[in-house]
């Protein structure tokens, strides 16, 4: 059984709150919008991490990190990217992703938005698990955690990370 980490839009930011809910994961998930090496370096100590580059990410991450990163762990295929819309109403870059990989779990970010939920027209888990980061217009930072276990997800939570420092410029 493999403990997951899931979390977006860091923004350059990591705080004691976000390690101690990652000290029991086996890997860490970044839906993209990193921010900077130094968050790399720290998610990195505590578990392997897999990451996709966002949209606010410099050269150096979109060296280090793909567009798209799909991967299959305990018998369930995973596809992350940044930017995906949401179940329903996804570009088509990510349809046809989907529907060539056909992931159990797809995990995204971009927009600040904590949403999990079947999507039952692609069969799969959306994970979108909102930003972790202080830069943006969301008020609660979210992460999300869950097990895989020989093709079964188990132990999905979301985890509020406390208020947005509301006197942060967007």
């Amino acid at each position: 059984m493999k403990r997951i980490g899931i979390l977006s839009d860091t923004h350059s930011y990591l705080d004691d709150r976000i390690i101690a809910h990652l000290s029991d994961c086996h890997e860490i998930w970044h839906g993209g919008d990193i921010g900077n090496i130094s968050v790399v370096e720290q998610l990195r100590s505590l578990a392997p991490l897999r990451a996709v580059y966002g949209n606010i990410d410099d050269s150096s991450m979109r060296l280090e990190f793909p567009l798209n990163n799909c991967f299959e762990l305990e018998g369930v295929r995973v596809y992350i990217t940044h930017i995906a819309g949401r179940p329903g109403a996804y570009p088509a870059r990510v349809k046809s992703e989907i529907n060539a990989f056909r992931p159990g779990i797809f995990v995204c970010g971009h927009s600040h938005i904590c949403l999990i939920k079947m999507d039952p027209n692609s069969r799969l888990l959306h994970i979108n698990p909102g930003a972790a980061g202080r830069h943006g217009f969301h008020r609660m930072r979210t992460m999300a955690k869950l097990s895989i276990n020989e093709g079964k997800i188990s132990n999905l939570q979301i985890v509020e990370l406390g208020l947005r420092a509301l006197s942060n410029p967007v």
